[in-house]
């Protein structure tokens, strides 16, 4: 992923989605979607879904390393290791697994 975000924005009101504004490189901003945070190896992940745009369309995840500043501001780093991208997508993938199966099954039938 070679854009570099920049948390911009982070809502949250009751009942409603969070979301993050991301300026890219090249000076525009994207409005994403939280799907989640979590983690992989010993660091915290941020999955990101763009609300409009071909991105949005085709369901397009954003990955990136998430942290918190020292007065608890979110902050967002690229993920520039490939190894590091790969451990990161399968951990997501593997939630998004674990959700779908919970879908399915539900908790009566387990």
């Amino acid at each position: 992923m070679a854009q570099d975000p920049i948390l911009e924005n982070d809502t949250m009101e009751p009942q409603e989605e969070m979301t993050v504004t991301l300026t890219l490189d090249d000076g525009s901003e994207l409005e994403c979607v939280v799907l989640t945070i979590f983690t992989a190896g010993e660091r915290d992940y941020i999955a990101l879904l763009p609300m409009e745009g071909p991105e949005a369309e085709e369901g397009e995840v954003y990955l990136y390393r998430y942290n918190e500043t020292e007065d608890g501001q979110p902050d967002l780093e690229n993920i520039e290791d490939d190894d590091e991208y790969e451990i990161v997508a399968d951990a997501f993938d593997e939630m998004l697994d674990d959700a779908e199966y919970d879908e399915v099954v539900g908790d009566d039938e387990e």
